[in-house]
Protein backbone atom coordinates (compact mmCIF):
# COMPACT_ATOMS: atom_id res chain seq x y z
CA UNK A 1 0.00 0.00 0.00
CA UNK A 2 1.84 3.32 -1.23
CA UNK A 3 1.37 5.99 1.54
CA UNK A 4 3.24 8.78 0.19
CA UNK A 5 3.24 9.91 -3.76
CA UNK A 6 6.23 11.23 -3.30
CA UNK A 7 9.78 9.93 -1.25
CA UNK A 8 13.25 11.45 -1.47
CA UNK A 9 15.65 11.07 0.12
CA UNK A 10 19.15 12.49 0.79
CA UNK A 11 18.61 14.07 -2.97
CA UNK A 12 21.84 16.60 -3.81
CA UNK A 13 22.04 17.98 -6.86
CA UNK A 14 25.52 20.20 -7.82
CA UNK A 15 26.08 22.43 -10.61
CA UNK A 16 29.41 22.60 -12.43
CA UNK A 17 30.93 26.18 -12.22
CA UNK A 18 32.04 28.36 -15.23
CA UNK A 19 34.37 30.08 -16.16
CA UNK A 20 36.57 28.64 -13.06
CA UNK A 21 33.81 29.41 -10.55
CA UNK A 22 33.20 26.89 -7.95
CA UNK A 23 30.73 24.44 -8.13
CA UNK A 24 26.70 25.40 -6.95
CA UNK A 25 25.05 22.95 -4.50
CA UNK A 26 21.33 23.47 -5.34
CA UNK A 27 19.70 20.96 -3.36
CA UNK A 28 21.80 20.26 0.00
CA UNK A 29 20.57 16.25 1.39
CA UNK A 30 16.77 17.27 0.80
CA UNK A 31 14.36 14.38 2.91
CA UNK A 32 10.81 15.00 2.38
CA UNK A 33 7.74 12.93 1.72
CA UNK A 34 4.53 14.19 0.41
CA UNK A 35 1.49 12.28 1.28
CA UNK A 36 -0.86 10.63 -1.30
CA UNK A 37 -4.13 12.27 -1.87
CA UNK A 38 -2.98 15.88 -0.19
CA UNK A 39 -2.37 19.12 -1.50
CA UNK A 40 1.29 20.19 -0.39
CA UNK A 41 2.64 23.45 -0.31
CA UNK A 42 6.49 24.01 -1.66
CA UNK A 43 7.68 27.33 -0.35
CA UNK A 44 10.81 29.04 -0.55
CA UNK A 45 12.16 32.49 -2.12
CA UNK A 46 13.94 32.39 -5.56
CA UNK A 47 16.95 30.55 -5.98
CA UNK A 48 16.13 27.94 -3.14
CA UNK A 49 15.85 25.02 -5.31
CA UNK A 50 12.25 24.56 -5.78
CA UNK A 51 12.61 24.77 -9.48
CA UNK A 52 15.69 22.08 -9.37
CA UNK A 53 13.40 19.79 -7.07
CA UNK A 54 10.70 20.12 -9.56
CA UNK A 55 12.59 19.72 -12.80
CA UNK A 56 14.45 16.25 -10.99
CA UNK A 57 11.44 15.05 -9.97
CA UNK A 58 9.50 15.39 -13.72
CA UNK A 59 13.11 13.60 -15.27
CA UNK A 60 14.60 16.98 -16.96
CA UNK A 61 17.23 16.88 -14.49
CA UNK A 62 19.88 14.21 -13.28
CA UNK A 63 20.45 14.20 -9.40
CA UNK A 64 23.87 14.24 -8.27
CA UNK A 65 22.90 11.87 -5.65
CA UNK A 66 20.02 10.58 -3.15
CA UNK A 67 16.70 8.79 -4.07
CA UNK A 68 13.56 9.18 -5.45
CA UNK A 69 10.56 7.51 -5.88
CA UNK A 70 7.18 8.43 -7.05
CA UNK A 71 3.70 6.59 -6.81
CA UNK A 72 6.08 3.79 -5.27
CA UNK A 73 8.54 3.45 -8.31
CA UNK A 74 12.32 4.72 -7.72
CA UNK A 75 13.16 6.53 -10.48
CA UNK A 76 16.94 4.85 -10.77
CA UNK A 77 14.88 1.43 -11.06
CA UNK A 78 11.63 2.18 -13.23
CA UNK A 79 12.22 5.62 -14.56
CA UNK A 80 9.53 4.71 -16.98
CA UNK A 81 6.68 4.50 -14.58
CA UNK A 82 7.55 6.86 -12.03
CA UNK A 83 7.49 9.64 -15.05
CA UNK A 84 4.51 8.43 -16.25
CA UNK A 85 2.63 8.91 -12.46
CA UNK A 86 3.38 12.67 -13.00
CA UNK A 87 2.25 15.34 -14.65
CA UNK A 88 3.74 19.37 -14.66
CA UNK A 89 2.28 22.17 -15.42
CA UNK A 90 5.31 24.36 -15.49
CA UNK A 91 5.75 28.52 -15.18
CA UNK A 92 6.88 28.78 -18.80
CA UNK A 93 4.47 29.02 -21.49
CA UNK A 94 6.45 26.32 -23.90
CA UNK A 95 3.63 26.12 -26.16
CA UNK A 96 3.75 25.18 -30.34
CA UNK A 97 2.08 28.17 -32.05
CA UNK A 98 1.22 26.51 -34.90
CA UNK A 99 -0.84 23.80 -32.98
CA UNK A 100 -4.39 23.92 -32.04
CA UNK A 101 -5.61 22.82 -27.98
CA UNK A 102 -6.99 19.62 -29.52
CA UNK A 103 -3.79 19.29 -31.12
CA UNK A 104 -1.24 20.03 -28.81
CA UNK A 105 -3.22 17.31 -26.20
CA UNK A 106 -3.02 14.57 -28.66
CA UNK A 107 0.44 15.44 -29.75
CA UNK A 108 1.14 15.73 -25.96
CA UNK A 109 -0.86 11.92 -25.07
CA UNK A 110 1.02 10.67 -28.27
CA UNK A 111 4.29 11.12 -26.80
CA UNK A 112 3.09 9.42 -23.55
CA UNK A 113 2.26 6.79 -25.17
CA UNK A 114 -1.77 6.54 -24.72
CA UNK A 115 -3.48 5.23 -27.08
CA UNK A 116 -5.76 6.70 -29.16
CA UNK A 117 -8.81 5.29 -27.65
CA UNK A 118 -7.55 5.81 -24.37
CA UNK A 119 -7.08 10.05 -24.72
CA UNK A 120 -9.35 12.28 -23.54
CA UNK A 121 -8.99 15.83 -24.97
CA UNK A 122 -12.34 16.78 -25.48
CA UNK A 123 -12.88 16.12 -21.71
CA UNK A 124 -9.46 18.00 -20.70
CA UNK A 125 -10.35 21.02 -23.27
CA UNK A 126 -13.81 21.12 -21.12
CA UNK A 127 -12.75 20.82 -17.49
CA UNK A 128 -10.14 23.76 -18.71
CA UNK A 129 -12.86 25.82 -20.17
CA UNK A 130 -11.25 26.04 -23.44
CA UNK A 131 -13.92 23.72 -25.78
CA UNK A 132 -14.94 26.78 -27.48
CA UNK A 133 -11.20 26.94 -28.56
CA UNK A 134 -10.38 23.41 -29.66
CA UNK A 135 -9.29 24.44 -33.05
CA UNK A 136 -8.06 27.49 -32.58
CA UNK A 137 -4.54 28.02 -33.53
CA UNK A 138 -2.50 28.26 -29.93
CA UNK A 139 -0.79 31.60 -30.99
CA UNK A 140 -4.23 33.33 -30.69
CA UNK A 141 -4.90 32.32 -27.53
CA UNK A 142 -4.61 35.01 -24.49
CA UNK A 143 -1.80 34.36 -21.40
CA UNK A 144 -4.33 32.99 -19.06
CA UNK A 145 -6.33 30.44 -21.84
CA UNK A 146 -2.33 29.67 -22.87
CA UNK A 147 -2.12 28.41 -18.75
CA UNK A 148 -5.07 26.32 -19.17
CA UNK A 149 -3.98 24.40 -22.14
CA UNK A 150 -0.49 23.43 -20.15
CA UNK A 151 -2.78 22.48 -17.45
CA UNK A 152 -4.56 20.19 -19.88
CA UNK A 153 -1.56 19.01 -21.28
CA UNK A 154 0.23 17.95 -17.83
CA UNK A 155 -3.48 15.50 -17.35
CA UNK A 156 -3.47 13.77 -20.69
CA UNK A 157 -1.49 10.71 -19.36
CA UNK A 158 -3.68 10.39 -16.45
CA UNK A 159 -1.10 11.27 -13.67
CA UNK A 160 -1.17 10.01 -10.21
CA UNK A 161 0.55 13.29 -8.96
CA UNK A 162 0.27 17.05 -10.40
CA UNK A 163 3.02 19.62 -10.07
CA UNK A 164 2.04 23.25 -10.64
CA UNK A 165 4.93 25.59 -10.60
CA UNK A 166 3.73 29.15 -9.70
CA UNK A 167 0.47 28.54 -12.00
CA UNK A 168 -1.12 32.03 -11.30
CA UNK A 169 1.61 33.73 -11.75
CA UNK A 170 0.34 36.83 -13.36
CA UNK A 171 -2.92 35.90 -14.84
CA UNK A 172 -6.48 37.36 -13.83
CA UNK A 173 -8.69 36.80 -10.47
CA UNK A 174 -11.22 35.15 -12.81
CA UNK A 175 -8.31 32.41 -14.14
CA UNK A 176 -6.89 32.15 -10.55
CA UNK A 177 -10.43 31.10 -9.12
CA UNK A 178 -11.27 28.90 -12.14
CA UNK A 179 -8.25 26.98 -11.67
CA UNK A 180 -8.23 26.19 -7.98
CA UNK A 181 -11.90 25.26 -8.60
CA UNK A 182 -10.61 22.66 -10.96
CA UNK A 183 -7.44 21.72 -8.97
CA UNK A 184 -10.13 21.19 -5.60
CA UNK A 185 -11.87 19.05 -7.55
CA UNK A 186 -8.78 16.66 -9.53
CA UNK A 187 -7.84 16.63 -5.56
CA UNK A 188 -11.28 15.35 -4.83
CA UNK A 189 -10.85 12.42 -7.59
CA UNK A 190 -8.22 11.36 -5.27
CA UNK A 191 -4.98 13.23 -7.37
CA UNK A 192 -2.28 14.54 -5.42
CA UNK A 193 -1.01 18.06 -5.74
CA UNK A 194 2.29 19.40 -5.12
CA UNK A 195 1.83 23.71 -5.40
CA UNK A 196 4.78 26.04 -5.28
CA UNK A 197 3.30 30.11 -5.38
CA UNK A 198 4.76 33.59 -4.22
CA UNK A 199 0.94 33.81 -3.44
CA UNK A 200 1.63 33.07 0.43
CA UNK A 201 -2.43 33.70 1.22
CA UNK A 202 -3.02 30.93 -1.44
CA UNK A 203 -0.92 28.34 0.07
CA UNK A 204 -2.23 28.93 3.48
CA UNK A 205 -6.05 28.30 2.02
CA UNK A 206 -5.14 25.51 -0.08
CA UNK A 207 -2.33 23.54 1.35
CA UNK A 208 -2.69 20.77 3.65
CA UNK A 209 0.98 20.42 4.73
CA UNK A 210 3.61 22.73 3.62
CA UNK A 211 7.42 23.08 3.08
CA UNK A 212 9.80 25.00 3.16
CA UNK A 213 12.81 25.14 1.13
CA UNK A 214 15.61 27.72 1.77
CA UNK A 215 19.73 27.70 0.33
CA UNK A 216 18.43 24.45 -1.11
CA UNK A 217 17.95 22.30 2.39
CA UNK A 218 14.67 21.74 3.75
CA UNK A 219 14.03 24.41 6.74
CA UNK A 220 10.28 23.24 7.92
CA UNK A 221 7.31 20.80 7.19
CA UNK A 222 4.47 20.63 8.80
CA UNK A 223 0.50 20.74 8.42
CA UNK A 224 -0.64 24.23 7.26
CA UNK A 225 -2.41 24.62 10.85
CA UNK A 226 0.91 23.58 12.77
CA UNK A 227 3.47 25.92 11.01
CA UNK A 228 0.60 28.75 11.72
CA UNK A 229 0.82 28.10 15.25
CA UNK A 230 4.61 27.87 15.49
CA UNK A 231 4.19 31.42 15.50
CA UNK A 232 2.54 31.96 18.42
CA UNK A 233 2.85 36.16 17.49
CA UNK A 234 -0.78 38.18 18.17
CA UNK A 235 -1.98 41.97 17.45
CA UNK A 236 -4.37 43.76 19.90
CA UNK A 237 -6.54 46.20 18.31
CA UNK A 238 -8.39 48.68 20.59
CA UNK A 239 -10.54 51.09 19.03
CA UNK A 240 -10.92 53.75 22.05
CA UNK A 241 -14.10 56.37 22.43
CA UNK A 242 -11.39 58.77 22.77
CA UNK A 243 -8.07 59.55 20.80
CA UNK A 244 -5.54 57.91 22.76
CA UNK A 245 -2.00 58.64 23.30
CA UNK A 246 0.98 56.33 23.49
CA UNK A 247 1.60 55.11 27.22
CA UNK A 248 3.38 52.84 29.13
CA UNK A 249 3.37 48.90 29.03
CA UNK A 250 4.77 46.52 30.73
CA UNK A 251 7.55 44.23 28.70
CA UNK A 252 6.66 41.88 26.41
CA UNK A 253 3.55 44.21 24.75
CA UNK A 254 4.68 46.63 21.77
CA UNK A 255 1.91 49.60 21.77
CA UNK A 256 1.54 51.36 18.05
CA UNK A 257 -1.29 53.65 16.84
CA UNK A 258 -2.82 53.28 13.65
CA UNK A 259 -3.36 56.63 11.75
CA UNK A 260 -7.02 55.49 12.45
CA UNK A 261 -6.34 56.01 16.19
CA UNK A 262 -6.98 52.03 16.80
CA UNK A 263 -4.46 50.75 19.52
CA UNK A 264 -2.20 47.69 18.25
CA UNK A 265 -0.70 46.12 20.42
CA UNK A 266 1.64 42.88 19.67
CA UNK A 267 2.34 40.07 22.61
CA UNK A 268 3.63 36.55 22.13
CA UNK A 269 0.30 34.59 23.50
CA UNK A 270 2.92 31.91 24.92
CA UNK A 271 4.45 34.42 27.45
CA UNK A 272 1.85 37.23 28.05
CA UNK A 273 -1.87 36.82 28.50
CA UNK A 274 -4.67 38.53 26.69
CA UNK A 275 -6.01 39.71 30.05
CA UNK A 276 -2.21 41.18 30.69
CA UNK A 277 -2.71 43.38 27.75
CA UNK A 278 -6.27 44.67 28.47
CA UNK A 279 -5.05 45.46 31.88
CA UNK A 280 -2.35 47.31 30.70
CA UNK A 281 -4.74 49.44 28.61
CA UNK A 282 -7.42 49.84 31.64
CA UNK A 283 -4.94 51.17 33.76
CA UNK A 284 -3.91 53.84 31.46
CA UNK A 285 -7.65 54.85 31.87
CA UNK A 286 -8.44 53.76 28.08
CA UNK A 287 -12.34 53.87 27.30
CA UNK A 288 -12.35 50.76 24.94
CA UNK A 289 -15.49 51.11 22.32
CA UNK A 290 -14.00 47.95 20.62
CA UNK A 291 -11.53 45.11 20.58
CA UNK A 292 -10.40 42.13 18.14
CA UNK A 293 -6.70 40.35 17.53
CA UNK A 294 -4.99 39.60 14.48
CA UNK A 295 -2.87 35.98 14.25
CA UNK A 296 0.04 35.51 12.43
CA UNK A 297 -0.60 34.35 8.98
CA UNK A 298 1.67 32.46 6.78
CA UNK A 299 3.49 35.32 5.48
CA UNK A 300 4.92 35.99 8.85
CA UNK A 301 5.67 32.01 9.37
CA UNK A 302 7.87 32.01 5.71
CA UNK A 303 9.71 35.20 6.91
CA UNK A 304 10.70 34.16 10.29
CA UNK A 305 12.13 31.07 8.96
CA UNK A 306 13.86 32.50 5.80
CA UNK A 307 15.00 35.52 7.27
CA UNK A 308 18.08 34.46 9.46
CA UNK A 309 19.28 31.76 6.87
Amino acid sequence: MIHDAIQIQNLRKTYAGSKGAPPKDALKGIDLSIPKGSIFGLLGPNGAGKSTLINILAGLVLKTSGKVSIWGFDQDVNPRQSRASIGVMPQELNLDPFFSPREALNVQAGLYGVPKAERRSDEILELVGLSDKANAYARTLSGGMRRRLLLGKALVHHPHILVLDEPTAGVDIELRQMLWANVRKLNEQGMTIVLTTHYLEEAEEMCDEIAIINHGEVVARDTTAHLLGSIDQKTMIIEPECKAMKFAVPNGIDLAIDPKGALRLTYRASKTSADAVLEAVRNADVIIRDVRTEQADLEDVFLELTRSR
